[in-house]
């Protein structure tokens, strides 16, 4: 959820800009705030329509993203032109023209009055551009596709042939549907992610990612390998709360990927922090911002989707580890000097109070169901109290920190809007037209005849249509349009969501497009596919176990307890031995045909028990085999000891 901007160069034009920039974005955190905390209904006595509050931040968004964003995407604008000028404020006007006009055109799709066809021809290209601008061309395309199709879809042969719809029909319903470009994908993003975005900056700002970092370090470091546990667990402490993965990597492998190069070859320092920044997206408590609009679509609490996220991302988190120390066994990669690393008790004693927020944040997630933003709103009131009175290692929040916190949030989250209000437009295409129920019904006649084919399908396109594209924008694609197909073959809803949010996730690091791999990749100077293939390789369970859950509910804690204990017990020890066929090392180097037999013990007991007919007995199996390659491994270490 990058959206930070390049600073322009002094002068009367710059000034305005910078000072416009920062009330705007200022503005945004506080509206969502004061909407979060019903500021404007409890003490204002004010009345709005959800959508309304909405177009007023959209306005907000779209007028930022022309001052802050250039036309042509990275380079640099020491002057902003005119037409961004003229684009800023017309993009402003017409937001909060919506805003206002909302409650009675919103009634009126029939009869579509010209002001609010106006508005609607002017507003979806603007809300394109400020897509194009903020995330590029790639998911830009993907709305223009959708938007072409819905006038021309009554002459697409076949099964996916749409409904007759005229170009101002298709405007009107587009901007001015609440199930449109203001729908539940803006709504999250303009309230629930904002929060968690500010507690974000908060911990930042207090120096919160540097507790994260020195934890890793006197925890992991003097552990062979330990400059990959290091990046392991300070990309997966700083994921949960960063929401990107492209940043994770930027700003923690700037520290782990060096630290790598010492013991590891450079392309698997960057794949390791790839694959680990990749992942903070799918660990609770506080997981990527497509977490929060699964629990929308599927009208569950987040704590619901926390809680079935839970043993995925562990096992995830635990194939990484083990596979990044069976290889630094393997290379000889050992710990790294601490001598200028502070012991373990400062650092607790230095920053102990960091805990504060989290228990707040938890507390009020899970047994006080609070919404999550007020959740995560408790736990910043929380987090600029200890900041400013306690801090860490010297730096305490003061005022100027807060501000700068609440401009940065408005920044960073522009991508998201537009993103959302883009990803607004696809649904409204897929409504107006039953392109949606089309698909669906394809897909599903696809599964019918063979489930395994639907789900190999289902995840080829989440990878296919994630490439190159934000992870909320390819959720909330996937979620539209393969989901509800899984659903209705009998698929347990939460676990066809999570298996599109983890597919689609995951084209972070598949080549050909594996943004996250080539951003690591640079960081590591080594060669961008070599690095991708290599993260494939590390990441290797995500590709399986979301075939597994959707299978095997008691993987998503959906079952009795003793489910669910003997489904996580034998996937630990089944990712042990995978990560160990690949590796090619258990407790000494392995050949080729004993790692093909880890490799099927593992696969043999990761299957879980209530996943297949017979998957008692492949359990049953996979345990023999496995205490026999224990047993040899273990005699062959003595043998080798007592022969030295």
């Amino acid at each position: 959820m990058s959206g930070e901007t390049q600073p322009t160069p002094a002068g009367p034009q710059s000034v305005i800009a910078r000072r416009l920039t920062f009330v705007g974005a200022s503005l945004l955190t506080l509206a969502s705030i004061g909407f979060a905390l019903e500021f404007y209904r409890g003490v204002l006595g004010v009345l709005l329509f959800n959508e309304q509050f909405l177009a007023g931040m959209v306005a907000i968004a779209m007028a930022l993203v022309y001052l802050t964003q250039p036309a042509r995407v990275g380079q640099p604008r020491p002057v902003i032109p005119w037409y961004d000028w003229v684009l800023a404020a017309t993009s402003l006007i017409l937001g909060f023209y919506i805003a206002v006009r909302f409650p009675f055109l919103s009634e009126n799709m029939t009869s579509r009055p010209i002001d609010g066809l106006l508005v609607a021809f002017i507003t979806i290209p603007l809300v394109v551009e400020g897509l194009r601008r903020t995330v590029g061309w790639a998911l830009t395309i993907v709305v223009l596709v959708f938007l072409i199709y819905a006038p021309l879809g009554q002459y697409v042969p076949g099964a996916l042939a749409g409904l007759p719809v005229k170009v101002e029909q298709l405007a009107f319903y587009l901007v001015w549907d609440p199930g449109s470009m203001l729908g539940l994908p803006v709504m999250v993003a303009a309230t629930i992610v904002i929060a968690f975005v500010f507690f974000g900056s908060l911990l930042f700002a207090s120096g919160g990612s540097a507790f994260f970092t020195d934890i890793a370090l006197t925890l992991m470091g003097r552990f062979r390998g330990g400059s990959a546990k290091i990046a392991v667990t300070a990309s997966c402490l700083f994921g949960m709360i960063s929401g990107s993965a492209v940043s994770n990597v930027a700003s923690v492998g700037v520290l782990t990927i060096p630290l790598m190069r010492r013991g590891y070859p450079a392309h698997a320092a960057g794949a390791i922090e790839a694959v680990a920044s990749t992942g903070g997206q799918l660990m609770p408590p506080v997981m990527g911002a497509a977490a929060f609009l699964m629990a929308e679509f599927l009208q569950v609490p987040y704590r619901d989707v926390a809680i079935a996220a839970a043993l995925p991302s562990l096992l995830y988190y635990y194939a990484l580890f083990v596979q990044a120390d069976l290889m630094a066994a393997h290379v000889g990669a050992a710990g790294i000097d601490m001598s200028d690393v502070p012991p373990v008790g400062q650092v607790l004693k230095q920053g102990w109070h960091f805990v504060l927020p989290f228990a707040v944040l938890i507390y009020g997630l899970f047994w006080l169901n609070w919404s999550p933003e007020l959740a995560a709103l408790a736990a910043s009131g929380v987090l600029i109290i200890t900041g400013t009175t306690l801090g860490y290692c010297g730096k305490k929040l003061n005022l100027g920190d807060i501000f700068r916190a609440l401009q940065n949030t408005g920044l960073i989250s522009l991508d998201l809007l537009m993103i959302t209000a883009a990803a607004g437009f696809i649904i409204g295409v897929l409504n107006i037209t039953g392109l949606s129920f089309a698909l669906t019904l394809l897909l599903v006649q696809v599964g019918s005849n063979n489930l395994w084919l639907l789900l190999i399908l289902a995840a080829l396109v989440s990878i296919v249509l994630g490439m190159g594209m934000p992870t909320v924008g390819v959720y909330v694609l996937l979620a539209a349009l393969v989901a509800p197909a899984m659903v209705n073959v009998g698929l347990s809803p939460m676990a066809s969501h999570m298996f599109v949010l983890y597919f689609g996730m995951m084209s972070m690091i598949t080549p050909p497009v594996a943004l996250a791999a080539f951003a690591a990749a640079s960081l590591a100077q080594s060669d961008p596919m070599k690095t991708g293939w290599t993260a494939v390789r590390f990441g290797w369970i995500a590709y399986i176990i979301p075939f597994l859950f959707v299978r095997a509910p008691s993987l998503l804690f959906e079952g009795t307890v003793t489910d669910v204990l003997i489904a996580l017990v034998t996937a630990l020890v089944g990712v042990w031995l995978v990560c160990a066929a690949f590796a090619g090392y258990a407790m000494r180097p392995q050949t080729m045909p004993m790692r093909v037999a880890f490799l099927l013990a593992g696969l043999l007991l990761f299957v879980p028990a209530d996943a297949m007919k017979y998957g008692l007995w492949t359990d049953i199996a996979g345990l023999a085999l496995a205490a026999v390659l224990f047993v040899r491994e273990v005699v062959a270490v003595r043998v080798r000891r007592q022969a030295a």
